[in-house]
């Protein structure tokens, strides 16, 4: 059969969530099924390392996906021409947007609805076109993935979608984090607090991910336990026009804050490794990678207790709610004074991550394809 998926979000050092998701899906899938014919539609020039095995098929059409109203050209005008002269047999697409008006067989990714949630995190003219493209996106697919329950139900809520039509995919985990040794993470804390132990928080800066509270609390941890820990923040601001501003206490700690960019796989498996533990407190999630990431690295999870959150992480981490500064802080005071409930947490969210692989993923993910191409 011939294959088309959508690669826009595959962009090199700049994978994220759901950049990820389509790298470890992708990766495995076309290399199992090397029977069929996959044509990756890219929205620039790609980078080859992602041309994962012969059966892959690059394909460039423009224009680059970097503006609401570009997204909307690319997918309702680019994206049906070619699929039409290519004669693919199905669509794939790992980040939510389609063709609402096609003949091939669609099998859409919509990972989860937050600016339903909070609308006013988004841009007005993304939230613009969220609001009036998602509907179709949904409605319009023969077959629906997404990557946690609670995403299921939100969609099935929201949308009206037959429930057995949405299926459940969960995210994995990348192999590269692991505990690290004592010496390793010496190294680490020399390099980036001075030889101190830290937090640390890894995701987009914004203010859905809730960092203004979490800096909050980690201020109010300090003021009571008067310890030499320090915070590391890794990322980068999400969107240019809706960015994370922070209060002034939080902007004048700058030796005990550290922000240190987005940093490549290689790097952040240290760092969070090195970490004392990792806050993930998000307001809202569709899955949450890093909390397995904290799993996979060995290191005590600290996250919030509402949407998917805590189906990831079960028993195994500390979940707190993201809007009290006071809960977060004291479950920062609790890990910093107790070593006993610091190793089981590391090791509930050791046996918890064992849940979780890209392997099973791709597997799930290749059954509902299945079921398309055999409709």
């Amino acid at each position: 059969m011939k294959i088309a998926v959508n690669t826009r979000l595959l962009l090199k050092d700049k994978l994220e969530g759901i950049g990820w998701f389509s790298y470890e899906i992708l990766f495995r899938i076309v290399k199992q099924h090397p029977e069929h014919s996959f044509y990756f539609i890219f929205d620039r020039r790609y980078s080859e390392e992602f041309i994962f095995a012969e059966n892959v098929i690059p394909v460039v059409t423009y224009p680059p996906t970097r503006l609401p109203f570009l997204i909307n050209w690319f997918f309702q005008q680019r994206v049906p021409k070619v699929l039409k002269k290519l004669d693919i047999d199905v669509f794939i697409s790992p980040d939510g947007w389609i063709p609402c008006k096609t003949d091939v067989p669609v099998l859409n990714v919509i990972h989860d609805i937050n600016f339903l949630h909070h609308p006013e995190f988004v841009p007005r003219r993304y939230r613009k076109h969220y609001a009036k493209w998602f509907p179709c996106f949904a409605e319009n697919t023969n077959r629906l993935i997404t990557v946690s329950e609670f995403s299921r139900q939100d969609i099935i809520k929201n949308y009206g979608i037959d429930a057995d039509k949405i299926s459940v995919v969960h995210n994995g985990v990348n192999k590269r984090f692991k505990p690290l040794d004592e010496l390793l993470i010496k190294q680490i804390r020399d390099k980036f607090t001075n030889g101190q132990p830290y937090f640390i928080f890894v995701g987009s800066i914004h203010p859905r991910k809730n960092l203004e509270n979490i800096l909050q609390a980690y201020l109010q941890f300090k003021a009571k336990t008067k310890s030499s820990v320090k915070f590391v923040v890794v990322g980068s601001q999400m969107f240019r026009t809706s960015k994370q501003k922070f209060s002034d206490d939080i902007k004048t700690n700058k030796d005990d804050i550290l922000f240190v960019g987005r940093q490549n796989m290689e790097n952040l498996s240290l760092l969070l490794g090195s970490a004392l533990a990792l806050t993930y407190v998000s307001l809202y999630e569709g899955f949450g990678i890093p909390i397995l990431e904290g799993f996979q690295a060995g290191v005590p999870v600290i996250t919030s207790n509402v949407t998917s959150m805590p189906e990831v992480a079960g028993d195994a981490a500390i979940l707190v709610n993201p809007l009290s500064v006071d809960q977060i802080a004291e479950a920062m005071t609790k890990l910093w004074e107790n070593i006993e409930l610091r190793e089981q947490l590391i090791a509930k969210g050791v046996e918890r991550v064992k849940v979780f692989s890209w392997d099973q993923s791709a597997e799930k993910f290749w059954r509902v394809l299945e079921m398309l191409m055999n409709y």
